[in-house]
């Protein structure tokens, strides 16, 4: 449905334009016929200005949290986490896993498949064409991308690849032209981050092929090994064409070569790989560096098909996965039932209004909010635990990629009211990690079961207690809390009443937040003494706001002041994370009066917020201002409404809106986030977002579209849906000038959850100037 129609001759200016004819009417839409999975699809730091890269998402088929993935890999190795980057000229292969919108190197990116004709080649090679390898280049003219499907030409081998997938499974679809070696190709070493440690494959039968890849911390990944991902990919694959004719190549990679992000694609270890040798009088291999390929005579057109089923349990499983979600169903089928699959998501929200653009990235960010948590359960409910045993889910389905940091602040707030089910299901995930590892306390950022440590903070914790807090509940409260109390202990400010140094501004905010949080949800459960102490903990901001600077400032751990630089407020990495003083320095959500106490009152703050949001470049990219591009900053503009100015709250949110996102590849200002950036967009373009996810308050701000539907669950809720109107909208028609809700006038500029889960209709008058009368 978007193909990719010029690509610039300098950087990233690149324009992906719809086929406006596939585009149906509003009245009766597919609202996955608006989704663009191209929007996000670069990590140029280049186009980003920064080292963070662009949006990071991936173009290729899958289904709505599904463990599968197919989607192009156009390189390995660098900041890669998505496996592609759109302004890349070739393609090594389609692989089966894939991580959306991560920095830190990435992981996943397994069972790369690619289709060849000619001689056979062991090694991808570079896309400079230094070292020739399986690769080709691809007709950007002709990639194509929706939800559920992705194909591409590739020019070198003139094969069409078609990509789509079902929860557990995925299906790729070769049309050959007449070749007596045509050929399938498959490298089981593949691991975006590095390379998977060992492997294993067996020919079952004349059409089927299966095995394990294990991914271990040796072998880089997540963080390029530093991040802890330690897992097993299995996988089930029956091939259309009879296995007459196979073999295996098998690299000897000595015990003593690191194998991490940088080694595999190094020439030592590019080279060794090339001699490998071919290995044709075996049915099953075990080894270091594996490869499979099976060949065959094609006529022109012919089509070939390859179905794999991915777990992470077993080879049963990944058999059981297989036959559940595609037996013998055929390509279009499976097409056409991921594509049902996204439409039935997707209608959680209904839009009216707006551009054919702002309709494409609003569903398209919806689209994104639904790739993670992603399923780790197979068919049967059976998931690889934290103690890595078998476990059987019952009540709830096994989570994973839960990226906290990011995704505490809009992404599970925006959960708690389309996908309560959803939430509870992470919850119950973070909880039996703790339970099972024997840890006894959250991971900040999991992925696989491991215990990354990535970023900072306790945003389980903010998790947790919003969900209960909105009624969110089916889950082992008592464990729930004995293990936030853990891991408010395990990290935070009980030692000095702050946090030292290096990230101790950042540090001692999250931290004070969170165990507020903890305050909240002991509040709920009656353990008053647990509340007074939490509260008293979420006041350790104060510890480290500097009266004489006017500003938070880190301490040293002998409670001395760090120095202060020149310009020390937009210094990045002073004594923050990824954000400078400025930005991390907004961060009370949980007491904005105390906060505007100790910054000289309202006034004062209304005017430094002001110049804050003024002195933001308009394209909103990498900036030491109101930095969208990273999370610290994506409850500020929404302060406005706390400091008793919703006008500008609405004037800066439309801002946003607009210029942090568009309709083509650098759509997204900075890394997507597993769902982060584009959970913001949602919220905000509907007209709600909180400040202060555990408190059950909305801001209103000023919605983008016309009327915005939300389907609410009536298994967790009372209503059946909430309704947004907005009346004479437009872009110059930004600020409400009155509210009515369920047809009484209302002057909050928030509301609270229950009456949006309730259900009803909140409706707002639009003009072209602030009343600053309305929602004081």
């Amino acid at each position: 449905m978007y193909r990719s129609i010029i690509a610039s001759m300098a950087g990233l200016c690149l324009i992906v334009a719809s086929c406006a004819s596939d585009v149906k009417p509003l009245e009766d839409f597919a609202p996955s016929d608006y989704v663009n999975p191209f929007i996000g699809a670069s990590t140029s730091v280049g186009a980003a200005g920064v080292y963070h890269g662009l949006g990071k998402t991936f173009p290729g088929a899958t289904t709505p949290y599904g463990m599968v993935q197919v989607s192009p890999n156009t390189i390995t190795g660098g900041d890669n986490s998505p496996g592609y980057s759109y302004e890349h000229k070739t393609i090594e292969g389609f692989a089966f896993t894939q991580m959306s919108g991560v920095g830190w190197y990435g992981d996943l990116g397994n069972f790369l498949v690619m289709p060849t004709i000619g001689t056979l080649k062991t090694i991808a090679g570079k896309e400079d064409g230094s070292i020739r390898g399986y690769r080709s280049s691809y007709n950007k003219d002709t990639e194509t991308a929706e939800a559920g499907y992705y194909s591409a030409q590739l020019t070198d081998y003139n094969i069409k690849v078609e990509a789509t997938a079902a929860p557990h499974s995925g299906m790729l679809r070769f049309t050959f032209p007449a070749n007596k070696q045509s050929r399938i190709q498959i490298d089981l070493a593949r691991r975006v981050g590095g390379t998977s440690v060992y492997q294993y494959v067996k020919v079952l039968n004349d059409s089927t092929i299966q095995g394990w890849m294990r991914c271990t911390p040796d072998g880089g990944g997540w963080g390029n090994g530093e991040g802890n991902a330690d897992y097993t990919v299995y996988f089930h694959a029956q091939f259309s064409k009879p296995l007459n004719n196979y073999g295996f190549w098998s690299a000897d990679i000595p015990d003593n070569w690191k194998r991490k992000r940088e080694e595999v694609i190094s020439i030592p270890y590019l080279q060794r790989v090339s001699e490998a040798p071919i290995i044709r009088d075996k049915k099953e291999i075990e080894g270091k560096h594996l490869g499979f390929f099976t060949e065959f005579e094609t006529h022109k057109g012919e089509e070939v098909t390859l179905k794999v089923g991915i777990s992470f349990v077993d080879i049963d499983g990944a058999e059981k996965n297989l036959k559940a979600d595609i037996g013998n169903k055929n390509f279009d089928n499976i097409r056409a039932e991921a594509k049902k699959l996204w439409n039935n998501e997707l209608s959680r929200i209904k839009i009216e209004g707006g551009t054919k653009d702002e309709k494409i990235i609003f569903y398209t960010s919806l689209y994104h909010t639904m790739i993670d948590p992603r399923i780790f359960t197979d068919v049967d409910g059976r998931y690889i635990g934290g103690d890595k045993k078998i476990h059987q889910a019952s009540a709830f389905k096994k989570r994973t990629i839960f990226s906290g940091w990011d995704v505490f602040r809009s992404q599970f707030p925006l959960q708690t009211i389309i996908n309560p089910a959803l939430v509870n299901d992470q919850l119950n995930s973070l909880i039996t990690l703790a339970d099972e590892s024997g840890r006894e306390y959250y991971e900040r950022w999991e992925i696989m079961n491991a215990y990354s440590g990535c970023m900072i903070g306790n945003p389980a914790l903010s998790v947790l207690t919003d969900a209960y807090m909105k009624g969110i509940r089916n889950y082992d409260i008592d464990k729930a809390y004995k293990y936030a109390i853990n891991t408010s202990q395990k990290f935070g400010n009980d030692k000095l009443g702050y946090t030292g140094p290096p990230l101790g501004t950042s540090q001692t905010l999250e931290y004070a937040y969170t165990d507020w949080c903890i305050s909240r949800l002991a509040k709920e459960l009656g353990k008053t003494e647990d509340e007074k102490i939490f509260y008293q903990k979420g006041q350790a901001y104060r510890n480290i706001f500097d009266k004489e600077k006017g500003w938070f400032r880190p301490r040293l751990e002998d409670g001395s002041w760090e120095k202060w630089p020149e310009n020390a407020r937009s210094k990045e990495w002073y004594g923050c994370v990824e954000s400078n003083s400025y930005q991390q320095g907004w961060f009370v959500p949980h007491d904005v009066p105390g906060m505007v106490e100790l910054m000289g009152g309202r006034d004062k703050v209304v005017a430094d917020l002001t110049s804050f949001f003024e002195k933001t470049p308009d394209n909103l990219l990498w900036n030491d201002y109101y930095n969208h591009a990273n999370e610290p900053v994506h409850h500020v503009p929404f302060l406005f409404n706390r400091l008793g100015a919703p006008w500008l709250t609405q004037k800066w949110v439309r801002h946003i809106c607009s210029n942090a996102y568009a309709n083509k590849v650098e759509g997204i200002v900075g890394n997507e986030d597993v769902g982060q950036m584009s959970a913001w967009y949602v919220l905000a373009a509907s007209g709600i977002h909180p400040v202060c996810p555990g408190d059950t308050r909305f801001e209103i701000s000023s919605p983008v579209f016309d009327k915005i539907e939300i389907k609410l669950d009536q298994e967790y809720f009372k209503g059946d849906k909430f309704t947004i109107v907005t009346h004479t909208n437009s872009p110059k028609n930004v600020y409400i000038q009155k509210a009515v809700l369920n047809g009484t006038n209302y002057n909050k500029c928030y509301i609270d959850f229950k009456d949006i889960v309730n259900g009803g209709l909140l409706e707002l008058y639009m003009g072209d100037k602030p009343n600053e009368k309305w929602g004081m």
